[in-house]
Protein backbone atom coordinates (compact mmCIF):
# COMPACT_ATOMS: atom_id res chain seq x y z
CA UNK A 1 0.00 0.00 0.00
CA UNK A 2 0.92 3.57 -0.29
CA UNK A 3 3.10 5.24 1.94
CA UNK A 4 4.53 1.49 3.62
CA UNK A 5 7.36 0.50 5.14
CA UNK A 6 9.60 -2.54 3.28
CA UNK A 7 12.15 -2.56 5.21
CA UNK A 8 13.69 -6.06 5.57
CA UNK A 9 12.48 -6.77 9.16
CA UNK A 10 8.83 -6.20 7.93
CA UNK A 11 9.24 -8.05 4.99
CA UNK A 12 11.41 -11.04 6.31
CA UNK A 13 10.46 -11.37 9.84
CA UNK A 14 11.42 -14.93 10.00
CA UNK A 15 15.00 -13.72 9.15
CA UNK A 16 15.48 -11.00 11.53
CA UNK A 17 17.82 -12.76 13.38
CA UNK A 18 20.28 -13.49 10.19
CA UNK A 19 19.35 -9.86 9.41
CA UNK A 20 20.88 -8.35 12.94
CA UNK A 21 23.87 -10.91 12.47
CA UNK A 22 24.28 -9.96 8.68
CA UNK A 23 24.49 -6.36 9.34
CA UNK A 24 27.04 -6.54 11.96
CA UNK A 25 29.35 -9.29 10.91
CA UNK A 26 29.13 -8.30 7.19
CA UNK A 27 30.18 -5.21 5.53
CA UNK A 28 28.84 -5.33 2.23
CA UNK A 29 25.31 -6.50 3.18
CA UNK A 30 25.70 -3.42 5.99
CA UNK A 31 26.28 -0.97 2.93
CA UNK A 32 23.74 -2.37 0.62
CA UNK A 33 20.90 -2.58 3.47
CA UNK A 34 21.62 0.99 4.23
CA UNK A 35 21.31 1.79 0.95
CA UNK A 36 17.87 -0.26 0.62
CA UNK A 37 16.86 1.75 3.69
CA UNK A 38 17.62 4.95 2.24
CA UNK A 39 15.93 4.29 -1.32
CA UNK A 40 12.39 2.96 0.54
CA UNK A 41 12.79 6.12 2.51
CA UNK A 42 12.65 8.25 -0.50
CA UNK A 43 10.20 6.23 -2.54
CA UNK A 44 7.60 6.85 0.69
CA UNK A 45 8.38 10.49 0.94
CA UNK A 46 7.33 10.97 -2.57
CA UNK A 47 4.31 8.90 -2.43
CA UNK A 48 3.05 9.93 1.14
CA UNK A 49 4.08 13.70 0.84
CA UNK A 50 2.83 13.53 -2.91
CA UNK A 51 5.58 15.24 -4.75
CA UNK A 52 5.33 16.38 -7.93
CA UNK A 53 7.50 13.31 -9.59
CA UNK A 54 7.13 11.71 -12.80
CA UNK A 55 6.00 8.29 -13.36
CA UNK A 56 8.87 7.12 -15.08
CA UNK A 57 11.17 8.35 -12.28
CA UNK A 58 9.05 6.30 -9.76
CA UNK A 59 8.87 3.28 -11.55
CA UNK A 60 12.22 3.21 -12.31
CA UNK A 61 12.46 3.95 -8.15
CA UNK A 62 10.53 0.86 -7.45
CA UNK A 63 12.23 -1.33 -9.76
CA UNK A 64 15.62 -0.31 -8.06
CA UNK A 65 14.39 -0.80 -4.59
CA UNK A 66 13.02 -4.67 -5.67
CA UNK A 67 16.34 -5.14 -7.32
CA UNK A 68 18.19 -4.29 -4.10
CA UNK A 69 16.15 -6.36 -2.12
CA UNK A 70 16.54 -9.59 -4.48
CA UNK A 71 20.19 -9.02 -3.76
CA UNK A 72 19.47 -8.80 0.17
CA UNK A 73 17.04 -11.76 0.40
CA UNK A 74 19.50 -13.55 -1.79
CA UNK A 75 22.25 -13.08 1.02
CA UNK A 76 20.01 -13.97 3.78
CA UNK A 77 19.07 -17.38 1.52
CA UNK A 78 22.64 -18.42 1.16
Amino acid sequence: MLGDSHDLIHEFPELTDKINRLKTEDPAFAKLMDDYDALDRRVRELEELAQPVADETMEDLKKERLKMKDELYARLRA
